[in-house]
């Protein structure tokens, strides 16, 4: 048997013990066996290095070490669904789907709505990518981390090209165990799995991804028409028999009620299931309906999510204490008597602003109603006053700084600490600077942002680049090794390379958010430029009012904000905007205002938009009387009809194509 058969027939038995441990639960060999034939094919493939494969069971480890993520167009829109909340909205569904195909009863099949990040496998015998959702036209390739899930098989026994979508996810058991790690470290738990599963699956380093015992269910074979399959459960059996995980709860329910049963049912068991779900898909079962039923601009008609009402648990509020932004902003937030709700334990929630305390008419030992928002954000729904045994004490309203001792100021709803050397902003500051859509320095996130500034490494944002003179006083803390803070260091100086639009987001200019950043690095195209505009050269802008204009122009007149740019500036980091900028002035759509919609075959949603921008166009969302423009793709929906009915252009792809040329 030649190295090459050998490797392969190991790689058979490996994949075949993966999918009966992992997706069975049935493995028929002891951990031993699995383990030496592991120990022989990382010894071969090291032997033969020309014969190492991304897709090697090898490979689950991960190890791979990316520096960005590359852009992935989906063949097929990846819609999201549209929700309903209670019975009503589920039997007007119900109601819609009949009046367009007929018949007395429809069959559904009823899913677990599995809370985690979205994806998409594409394979022709082995698998080719797999890609996040992203904006539904256009996702990141993230293969070198999905390949570290060991229940996804890396090759097929099917001929043809093969699209599966599904959830990746963490369950309960891993997000246990990750945050009682991430504890002991002392750093900043997940708060609920599905940011801890996004979180592990956008890691640069695969390695990272397969240390997180994340898992994935599959519940669309997107092509399973072309392959003779007319009912969505068999399409799922199908997907299974392939060797994917799919949800061993979903349900053919033979019309509305037992849709509704089903949903009552799994409400009471949702506790008791591994992994967190937030609500229940229905799908037309007859696949041979989807392209009669058709879809909205956004969602398709054949297939709706149920969304779980959000739950509430009984707490009582220990104390309010205060928390400094880095404009000054002060934040009361509810120290909460720990409670569990939507699968984590929460003690702390936001109290906005003094009005909202006292709309609420709190009082620290009150009993009060807790939920998440969205099963994300704590929120403090209303007090219980009827508990109330007179220990309870009256809120009032601090009227000096926590941190630095300054007085507050009261603007508009909140209060401010006007104090820029307050020790919370700067803080606050350098974590804003160095976050993913400002400076995306990896390693530099709020706990380790805090411990620096405490150790005094760094007090703003500047020193953030003198950070290798400590690199020894680093190492010696808890937590930290050589490999570690040289990452940190790297990404550090790999920031000071980023286009024009991420400084001035980081630098976190009242009123400036991603999207100005970005308008003013265009326009500008330099920071000595933008520091030298007035408020009425401002006014220009289109999208930018007195308020911004007025912000901005103050920020730059700071002697302290002009001593942090020339302090940038000696440390090497870039002030020229690295975009493309096409000259807007002969354009079609200089001037006008565009709405896309439907999916481009020859250019992904965010690139045409920033085509359509760069030559002069404003891009929005909906389409109005106002709307010059409408550029039409596949599957085109309720804004084509709208725009028809107003009378507005129409482009087709092609025409597009050549007005852009």
């Amino acid at each position: 048997m030649t190295p090459q058969e050998r490797i392969q027939e190991i790689i058979n038995l490996l994949e075949k013990y993966n999918y009966e441990y992992y997706v069975l639960d049935n493995p028929s060999v002891a951990d031993s066996e699995y383990d030496r034939l592991m120990q022989e094919l990382i010894l071969l493939e090291k032997e033969h290095p020309d014969l190492a494969s991304p897709l090697s069971p090898t490979q689950r480890v991960g190890g791979v070490v990316q520096d960005q993520f590359k852009k992935i167009v989906h063949q097929r829109s990846m819609l999201s669904l549209a929700n309903a909340f209670n019975e009503d909205d589920l039997r007007d569904f119900d109601r819609k789907v009949k009046e367009i195909v007929g018949g007395d009863s429809i069959t559904y099949m009823a899913e677990m709505k599995i809370d985690g990040l979205g994806m998409s496998l594409v394979y022709n015998k082995k698998l080719i990518y797999a890609a996040t959702r992203g904006d539904g036209v256009e996702g990141e390739d993230v293969t070198a981390n999905v390949i570290t899930i060991k229940s996804i098989p890396s090759h097929i026994d099917l001929d043809g090209d093969f699209e599966v979508r599904g959830e990746v996810f963490m369950p309960k058991q891993s997000l246990k165990k990750l945050n009682e790690e991430k504890e002991k470290k002392g750093e900043q738990l997940f708060a609920n799995a599905r940011n801890a599963a996004a979180g592990s699956i956008r890691q640069l380093d695969s390695s990272i991804a397969a240390s997180r015992g994340l898992d994935a269910y599959w519940y669309y074979f997107v092509n399973a028409r072309d392959f003779h399959i007319r009912y969505h459960s068999e399409a799922l059996n199908m997907v299974s028999k392939l060797g994917f995980k799919t949800n061993p709860e979903r349900r053919i329910c033979h019309g509305i009620d037992e849709v509704i049963q089903y949903i009552i049912e799994y409400t009471k068991k949702r506790p008791e299931l591994g992994y967190d779900i937030d609500g229940v898909v229905i799908k037309v079962d007859d696949m041979s309906l989807y392209d009669k039923l058709g879809y909205t601009a956004k969602t398709p008609r054949w297939a709706i999510a149920y969304k779980f009402p959000p739950e509430e648990v009984v707490t009582k509020l220990l104390d309010i204490i205060y928390t400094v932004g880095r404009t000054g902003k002060i934040t009361p937030n509810a120290v909460l008597e720990p409670v569990r709700v939507a699968g984590s334990t929460v003690q702390r929630a936001t109290l906005h602003n003094e009005d909202f305390v006292r709309e609420k008419n709190l009082m620290v030992g009150d009993y009060v109603v807790l939920r998440k928002a969205g099963d994300v954000i704590p929120e403090v729904v209303r007090v219980l006053e009827e508990k109330r045994d007179g220990s309870q004490k009256p809120y009032h309203m601090i009227d000096k700084c926590p941190v630095c001792g300054s007085p507050l100021v009261k603007i508009d709803a909140m209060h401010f600490c006007l104090n820029p050397l307050c020790d919370a902003r700067q803080i606050e500051s350098i974590i804003h600077f160095a976050s993913r859509d400002a400076m995306d320095i990896e390693g530099l996130g709020e706990k380790v942002a805090e411990q620096f500034f405490n150790q005094g490494f760094f007090h703003k944002i500047s020193e953030i680049y003198t950070l290798s003179d400590y690199r020894e006083d680093i190492i010696n803390l808890d937590g930290w090794k050589s490999k570690s803070i040289d990452n940190l260091l790297a990404a550090i100086e790999k920031s000071k390379s980023n286009s024009l639009e991420k400084v001035l987001f980081g630098l976190g200019i009242k009123e400036v958010g991603e999207k100005m950043a970005k308008t003013l690095a265009k326009k500008f195209l330099n920071i000595d430029n933008l520091m030298k505009a007035t408020e009425e050269e401002l006014l220009e802008i289109s999208d930018i009012g007195p308020i911004v204009a007025h912000s901005i122009v103050t920020w730059f007149a700071s002697e302290l904000n002009i001593e942090t740019i020339n302090a940038l500036k000696l440390h090497g980091l870039n002030f020229d905007y690295k975009g493309t900028i096409t000259q807007a002035a002969n354009s079609y759509f200089s001037g006008k205002t565009v709405v896309l919609t439907g999916t481009l075959s020859f250019i992904g949603r965010k690139e045409a938009t920033e085509l359509l921008e760069n030559l002069g166009a404003k891009v929005t969302g909906s389409v109005s009387k106002a709307t010059d423009a409408v550029i039409v793709g596949v599957d085109a929906g309720s804004k084509l009809e709208k725009a028809q009915t107003l009378g507005i252009t129409i482009l087709s792809e092609d025409e597009f194509k050549e007005l852009i040329k």
